[in-house]
């Protein structure tokens, strides 16, 4: 945190740091209450929720109910799912496809008008709710966006990034804020209260499907600040990632094999079909390895959408079709080279089923928090539902924990003085730090690998010790890594090569403080001397 004394704003607005989906439609929910949103990028850029292409999950066919989704995503899960917040996220899905259907999103209808609807990986029923085929982020962001600009009650302030928390008795009292470009002196902004709603930590890898700015920033923060993290080492990677040299790789969407097509090497063998019953709709984590384990052996996977969807890739798939013309690909007369590349964390701050962190005035929604719903596996579309549903969750509490407001819904804007000075990361430690947690904490984990990954975080760190913002990233790494390491089996996203089995008495979910995490580090420093 700063040493010299920061300039201080106070405001009776709530501050929410992040400007995704969880935070535009948690700020929607707390109006008319006054917010501050900080966000680094422009109102829509830089956020993962944007790039979302698959959809929102939630039963909305006769044949399926909340209770089958929620089966589901236990089952996804690898053992460690919490049920209760499974059982309360499945139940509140139809109600936020419907919120967001009214406020504007156009999701895809059929000739009757119900909602066409997609099976993805490990779902036993269709139920991903879709836009424009892999719209689904940027369109429900747009939607959102458009309320926000009508909403009195909402500040939003761009190109700020919080780099810290202000912590007093164990309860947050404030977020400290830089210039998100370029270094500035920090500002301490102390408001009503804060919810973090600033992604996860995908971008901490070298190949990755999420925008350049998620690295782990909000959870790293967080647990610098005291706060527990609940399932660190879970990080999910997405088995079609586009291999075409793009950083971040364009994403392929998982709806693509929902809708027949399939996983081929480079000698058009389909390897999926002798590894799980469900071939290419297996769950992510088998998939994932299985691309992997074709990329070592120098075989050269891809997705062939050459037969099945055909040409409906270029109009049903915009996203898909304009990442192939960018790499000079014809996915129709030529196969899409995947790798399987870091996409969700399932871990983050540790939060009640009432969004509640353990840090006293705090609350997370979205990526950045871990609920218990994913568990050790992420069911595919599960991200956006979770997103909604507790920013909504987080709204309704920090409504029923405040006062009534004092500042009127349309209160003076708050104004920002940022002064040049500070740090900001080296993009070197941070490319670095990325290719390290690639080739040590990826998809095939071992011991030894993730002892080195934790003496090179530590080295990084050590060469840029006044940096909040990278501090906040290898605080995260450095989550990740320790628990990776304490897991001595392989469940869901987190596989040892050295504990390739699952063991019965470690079916849990994992917590551990920063401070536990550095010790765990200082052992595999230990090691090397």
């Amino acid at each position: 945190m700063p040493v010299n004394s920061p300039t201080v704003i106070t405001t009776d607005r709530v501050i929410i740091v992040g400007a995704g989906l969880g935070a535009l439609y948690a700020a929607l929910k707390l109006a008319p209450r006054p917010v501050l949103m900080i966000s680094p990028e422009a109102l829509g850029q830089g956020a993962s929720s944007a790039w979302a292409q698959g959809g929102v999950a939630a039963a909305m066919d006769a044949s399926d109910s909340p209770e089958k989704h929620a089966a589901d995503t236990v089952g996804a899960g690898a053992g460690t799912v919490d049920a209760s917040v499974a059982a309360h996220v499945t139940s509140e899905a139809r109600r936020h496809i419907l919120d967001l259907t009214t406020l504007g999103t156009p999701f895809d209808r059929n000739a009757d008008g119900g909602y066409v609807l997609n099976r993805e990986a490990a779902h036993s029923l269709a139920r991903v709710v879709r836009v424009k085929g892999d719209q689904a982020g940027a369109e429900i962001m747009k939607a959102l966006i458009s309320e926000i600009a009508d909403t009195p009650s909402v500040q939003v302030l761009e190109g700020v990034l919080a780099s810290g928390l202000e912590v007093e008795d164990n309860v947050v009292t404030g977020v400290f804020v830089v210039d998100a470009n370029q270094g500035s002196e920090p500002v301490l902004l102390r408001g009503a209260a804060t919810l973090l709603a600033g992604g996860g930590s995908g971008g901490l890898f070298a190949l990755t499907t999420n925008p350049p700015r998620v690295r782990g920033q909000v959870i790293g923060m967080a647990a610098r600040a005291g706060a527990m993290i609940a399932d660190a080492e879970f990080v999910q990677f997405h088995p079609t990632a586009i291999d075409a040299g793009e950083d971040p790789a364009p994403l392929a969407t998982e709806a693509l094999r929902g809708e027949g097509a399939v996983l081929i090497n480079e000698a058009g063998a389909r390897f999926m079909v002798d590894i799980h019953p469900d071939a290419e709709l297996a769950p992510r984590d088998i998939v994932a390895r299985a691309i992997f384990a074709q990329s070592q052996a120098g075989k050269r996977p891809a997705l062939d959408t050459r037969k099945t969807p055909g040409a409906a890739v270029m109009t049903n798939f915009p996203a898909v079709a304009e990442a192939c013309v960018r790499a000079g690909i014809d996915p129709l007369t030529q196969p899409i080279p995947v790798a399987a590349a870091a996409h969700y964390h399932m871990g983050g701050i540790d939060t009640d089923i009432a969004g509640r962190a353990s840090l006293g005035s705090l609350w997370v929604c979205g990526e950045a928090g871990s609920t218990g719903l994913h568990g050790a596996n992420r069911l595919a579309s599960n991200g956006l539902l979770e997103a909604l549903v507790y920013a909504r969750t987080c709204a309704l509490e920090i409504e029923a924990a405040l006062p009534p407001a004092t500042e009127p819904a349309d209160a003076a804007l708050i104004q920002l003085d940022l002064r040049a000075g500070g740090e900001t990361a080296d993009e070197a430690a941070v490319s670095e730090l990325r290719h390290a947690m690639t080739d040590y904490v990826g998809v095939v984990r071992t011991g030894a690998g993730l002892r080195t990954a934790l003496r090179r975080i530590a080295a990084l760190e050590a060469a840029q010790p006044g940096c909040e913002a990278f501090l906040n990233m290898t605080a995260t790494a450095t989550l990740i890594t320790a628990a990776a390491l304490m897991r001595e089996e392989s469940r869901g996203g987190h596989y040892r090569s050295d504990f390739p089995a699952p063991r019965a008495d470690l079916a849990k979910r994992s917590r551990l403080t920063l401070e536990t995490a550095l010790n765990i580090r200082a052992e595999a420093l230990k090691d090397r001397l």
